[in-house]
């Protein structure tokens, strides 16, 4: 009885209920933008006046990796216009670690640009990759293109594990186990930046390589390089990976994820020509392949065609795949197409796969990923509307207008859908077939991630801040104690005659009264 006992007060210590960390994009290899874990998260508060805000940390310029929390910790991709470390000046790619109890900056990854400039490394983007955590490990890729791994205590725990030679060395610097130079080892030439977000799935780590054209939009410097990739976690060995991918379209800069089927696993890689490509996780080896494209589409440079590539990360769920294709957001809105996939096929399934799809005037260019969840798809597109589909067949339940171009995706948590946009609001909606709006929140700059939660609090990355977001713990309940009631005076009396043998009786004070008493 007495650890029992110790159990549940140990329990009770760890924090709220219904609570738990939030270890990368997605929370798991399937990608749905779901959380069911978390409970009570405010649907109100405000950066002015600090209603609800837990803490607040100050970011780079530009910020486009999404928080990820675990174990105590949060992290983040940014770039280096904040100076954490004022002798480490320049424009850089950061990955940023704090605290996640307070949002006491811990550490930080930095990385150099590359020599081949904007082409390559676009200016001020900073690490777009959003991290994922596996025990002590952290997982991303940075803008040199280059797999990494780190310890997640930096060198705060005063060890330096797996890789000697780092670059910037401190207590406040990533200490890196290892690290995979995709560029120098595979031919990979990122157009513009690499920006791929891993996931671990047992002891291998997947992630899309990045292989896009040049800076003349014509001509792809690395034909032969490769598309898809997978390495030992530990380690840092290359796997396996795999090349078929010949005609990029412009970038390669999605991410993949992980399904089973009939107890098979998948890993879902999309591919810089616009094709979804499902490959056996152990080897690399095709599956399935599927054309996002309608076959008479066409590709021009600009944004001015009807082809797209694919930014969104796949969402599988149930045996099914969610995707849509979209181009760089700086090409502007366009025809865009959405689709449900049946994951269980063999070779190209482009005229079998296909359970339902939205598109041409009805759902414009994304870049976000979807939520699936009690029988609904919420999705949005980039030009601002967030849409709720029916999952068995697609069709429109409801669509909200947010009014501002939309970069990350809606996240489902606590029966509520949160989603930013490019205006700096977060649009908080009931989840569930009623279309109702509950409140609408305005932060300090453009939102360009996707709200993620973790421990009972709501984090949201602005382009230049990390927010952490939760109602106050409750105080604990004192009991009501009521004042004492007081009797009036009386007036003086003369003494009164005494009876022989009489005594006097002696009641209980007024307070005493139980409905009266402390409880």
């Amino acid at each position: 009885m007495k650890n029992v006992i110790q159990i549940i007060v140990c329990c009770a210590l760890a924090g709220p209920a219904f609570a738990a960390d939030w270890a990368g994009w997605g929370g798991q290899p399937g990608r749905n933008m779901v959380n069911n874990t978390e409970k009570g998260l405010p649907t109100e508060w405000d950066i002015e006046t600090g209603k609800n805000i837990k803490w607040v940390a100050d970011l780079g310029s530009q910020s486009y990796g999404n928080p990820v929390i675990a174990g105590g910790k949060v992290f983040v991709g940014t770039n280096n216009e904040s100076l954490r470390d004022p002798k480490v000046e320049g424009d850089k790619g950061n990955i940023m670690c704090f605290r996640e109890s307070d949002g006491k900056f811990l550490w930080q990854a930095i990385f150099d640009k590359l020599a081949a400039g904007r082409v390559s490394d676009w200016p001020l983007q900073g690490i777009c990759s959003t991290a994922w955590v596996d025990g002590d490990r952290l997982y991303f890729v940075n803008n040199r293109c280059e797999m990494v791994c780190c310890d997640t205590e930096g060198f705060l725990d005063g060890e330096n594990d797996g890789y000697q030679d780092e670059q910037y060395k401190g207590d406040t610097k990533a200490d890196i186990v290892w690290k995979y130079d995709l560029i120098e080892e595979l031919g990979v030439f990122p157009h513009n930046l690499a920006t791929s977000s891993p996931f671990v799935k047992g002891d291998t780590v997947f992630i899309v390589a990045g292989n896009g054209v040049d800076e003349g939009h014509l001509n792809l410097p690395s034909p032969e390089a490769s598309n898809f990739v997978a390495f030992n976690k530990k380690t840092g060995e290359l796997l396996w990976d795999y090349f078929e991918v010949g005609q990029v379209l412009h970038g390669s800069w999605s991410s993949p994820a992980y399904g089973e089927v009939n107890g098979k696993g998948l890993v879902l890689n999309p591919g810089g020509d616009g094709w979804l490509y499902a490959l056996n996780p152990a080897s690399g080896e095709l599956v399935w392949k599927f054309n996002m494209n309608p076959s008479d589409s066409v590709w021009e440079l600009g944004g001015y065609g009807t082809r797209n590539n694919i930014i969104s990360t796949p969402v599988f769920k149930d045996g099914h795949v969610y995707l849509g294709v979209g181009q760089d957001p700086e090409h502007g809105t366009g025809i865009g197409h959405f689709y449900k996939l049946d994951a269980g096929g063999k070779g190209d399934v482009t005229a079998t796969a296909v359970k339902w799809h939205i598109g041409n005037k009805e759902f414009g260019r994304t870049m976000s990923s979807a939520a699936v969840k009690d029988g609904l798809v919420y999705i949005a597109d980039l030009e601002g509307y967030l849409f709720c589909l029916n999952e068995k067949d697609g069709s429109l339940v409801w669509k909200e207008d947010l009014t501002a171009a939309v970069w990350g995706s809606a996240m489902v948590v606590d029966g509520k859908v949160y989603i930013g946009d490019e205006d700096g609001d977060i649009c908080i909606l009931k989840h569930g077939r009623e279309h109702k709006q509950i409140n609408e929140v305005t932060m300090d700059a453009s939102i360009y991630t996707t709200p993620s939660a973790a421990n009972g609090v709501l984090y949201i990355a602005t382009k230049s801040k990390l927010y952490a977001i939760a109602e106050p713990a409750a105080a604990p309940k004192q009991p009501a104690v009521k004042p004492a009631v007081v009797a009036p005076k009386q007036p003086v009396a003369k003494p009164a005659v005494v009876a022989p043998k009489a005594s006097p009786r002696r009641g209980r004070p007024l307070w005493f009264r139980r409905s009266q008493r402390p409880r």
